[in-house]
């Protein structure tokens, strides 16, 4: 008979097998006692090995988790844990997401914000609604179409990157206000939802992960303004080291008369007062009436088909939706699964579906009128386009659309998703624009301030920060909202959700979203795989793929072959999603960046 040697390491059981078929002889048995201690030793070795395969594995699925009743996945742990406690409180996701929100200004910077803006995307399981919420800041009223050109009729970059002219007036706090009391549970009251933000500001969070790496590069920004150099940085000007804490008084401030008073809290009074001044002294137009007419408005989404599911995204002022959609649409005419994951063909087939898409997207796209959605989304429209791709050659951007180029939003965006136990949803994104936006805090708010109005075409054909290149439609304008990429998106099958996902990254946001659902839908990825995998990327102009580091060597010279022009380039944003399984609300927290978490209540 056999039996097996057990050995037990960090809690795992292992065998390995020793064969006692028949008895041994006297002198075999001695023999084999004076090398048992290296029998032992072999075995244990094997066995360690095997434990390190085994942890090593679990490590690379350590991103997602599962739960029975609601899921977080966002950027950063301690914003996560909030709103999982939110969720265990009896708050519905619309109530978590709010309190993520707000404690992601406390914890995330660079991204997470109350002086930026951005999209939600709401799905009420119970009445089946929809809803989309636009809190995407707008140009003030004194904006002008020339305000980013210098005298030579040119763009300037820095005018609208580095100085007051770039900041749009903030829509987070009443996109936040608007979400809690429109469509939050009513058992937590907003000042419940805004406490953990005020206490983590006020006690201080500690420098580690993704914020003590993003205080490395941001550091010469900060440091151009002495109220925000006073926050982030040591007094010679240096980063703090790891494990200092941060801590935020003056937006704990802001954060509590929020709570008292809701969005008057911060479109009036003082904490308007300081932001419009701030703004101007950096070289700005914004006043104070800019401020207390800012109103987050209502949408209905953008809606497609793949394959026998419902998308869900953003409408305009987001470019997300209406290109995700329409790439979907010509990817159904071809068989990607039977292609392969990552394979040259699929990989082919899915660049060049790009590229007809954001063609449109630098022709077509801008603030709300005027925009030609319904045939951008259309089944016969993509049909057209497919008809246009070469399964043999890439097709030349210039051959697509002669003139202009694309356009690009920040990458310092951050993006979660929510599911709670009723079956509620929320896909939430938002941004600062550039990494910790204009790197200004206005004076006595602790309010970091964006520079999205850099994601307007100053002038038709010139690129923005991200190489992005806009036309007419995107131009600058009084109370205008800046075309932006952010995508997060919702999949429905039979009216119920099973896919909660987006991403920042600026113009990659659609592209890897787009990645993420053909993972799921198409190659049938678990989710934690599906968010890992590595991503490709084509904006038109310039006429180049970029690829993330992990698709394999002989793919590229393969997409080589095919025409395109290849670069291997960084990461992509972190796509923190959650999907609806039978084993339960499965939460991924995407590895790309340090500090992501996922968790149930």
């Amino acid at each position: 008979m056999a039996r097996e040697i057990r050995f037990t390491l960090f809690g795992i059981v292992l065998a390995h097998p020793c064969d006692e078929r028949r008895p041994m002889p006297r002198q075999r048995r001695a023999r084999r006692r004076a090398r048992f201690p290296a029998t032992v030793g072999r075995h244990v070795t094997r066995l360690m090995t095997v434990a390190a395969l085994l942890i090593g594995a679990a490590g690379a699925l350590a991103d997602e988790v599962v739960s029975r009743h609601g899921m977080v996945a966002t950027q950063e742990k301690r914003a996560t844990q909030v709103g999982a406690e939110i969720l265990r409180r009896g708050g519905n996701a619309v109530d978590a997401a709010v309190a993520v929100g707000f404690a992601l200004a406390v914890t995330l910077p660079k991204a997470g914000n109350l002086g930026g803006g951005g999209f939600m995307l709401v799905h009420l399981a119970r009445s089946r609604r929809d809803i989309a919420i636009d809190y995407r800041e707008t140009a003030p009223a004194a904006a002008t179409r020339d305000m980013f050109l210098n005298a030579a009729g040119a763009a300037d970059p820095d005018k609208s990157r580095a100085s007051g002219l770039g900041v749009g007036v903030p829509g987070t706090v009443a996109g936040l206000v608007l979400a809690h009391a429109r469509f939050g549970s009513g058992r937590l009251t907003l000042a419940e939802l805004i406490a953990p933000a005020i206490r983590l500001a006020r006690e201080g969070v500690a420098l580690e992960d993704d914020l003590h790496d993003s205080l490395l590069l941001a550091a010469p920004k900060l440091a151009r303004w002495p109220t925000s150099a006073a926050i982030f940085l040591a007094p010679d000007g240096g980063v703090p080291p790891p494990g200092a804490m941060l801590r935020q008084p003056d937006l704990a401030a802001t954060l509590e008369a929020i709570a008292r008073n809701g969005a008057r809290g911060f479109y009036g009074g003082p904490v308007a007062e300081k932001i419009a001044a701030a703004v101007r002294a950096a070289g700005g137009r914004m006043s104070g009436d800019d401020l207390r007419t800012y109103r987050a408005r209502l949408r209905a989404p953008v809606r497609g088909r793949y394959r026998g599911h419902t998308i869900l995204s953003m409408p305009l002022p987001s470019s997300g939706g209406v290109h995700l959609i329409e790439m979907l649409n010509v990817l159904e005419r071809f068989a990607l699964r039977h292609m392969g994951a990552r394979s040259p063909q699929a990989l082919h087939v899915m660049i060049e579906a790009m590229k007809l898409a954001y063609a449109d997207r630098a022709e077509f796209m801008g603030d709300v009128a005027g925009v030609p959605i319904a045939r951008l989304t259309s089944r016969r429209y993509a049909r057209g386009l497919a008809r246009r791709i070469d399964l043999a050659r890439a097709t030349p951007s210039a051959a697509i659309r002669p003139r202009g180029a694309a356009l690009r939003e920040g990458d310092n965006t951050t993006h979660f998703s929510i599911v709670d136990r009723f079956g509620n949803a929320v896909a939430n994104t938002y941004t600062l624009n550039l990494n910790y936006g204009l790197g200004l805090v206005a004076a006595g708010t602790g309010v970091l301030l964006n520079n999205e109005l850099d994601d307007f075409a100053a002038k038709p054909g010139a690129p923005n920060a991200f190489g992005l290149i806009g036309g007419e439609a995107n131009a600058p304008g009084p109370g205008k909202r800046p075309l932006s990429s952010m995508s997060p998106t919702i999949v429905l099958k039979n009216g119920r959700v099973v896919l909660v996902t987006g991403a920042p990254g600026g113009s990659r946001i659609i592209t890897g979203v787009l990645q993420i659902i053909v993972n799921v839908i198409d190659h049938r990825m678990p989710l934690a795989r599906a968010v890992a995998a590595p991503r490709v990327h084509h904006q038109w102009m310039p006429d180049e793929v970029v690829v993330e580091p992990g698709i394999a060597p002989e793919v590229i010279a393969e997409l080589r072959r095919r025409g395109h022009h290849v670069r291997v380039g960084p990461n992509f944003g972190t796509a923190n999603s959650v999907a609806v399984t039978p084993r339960g609300l499965v939460g991924a927290a995407d590895p790309r960046v340090r500090g992501t978490f996922a968790r149930g209540p």
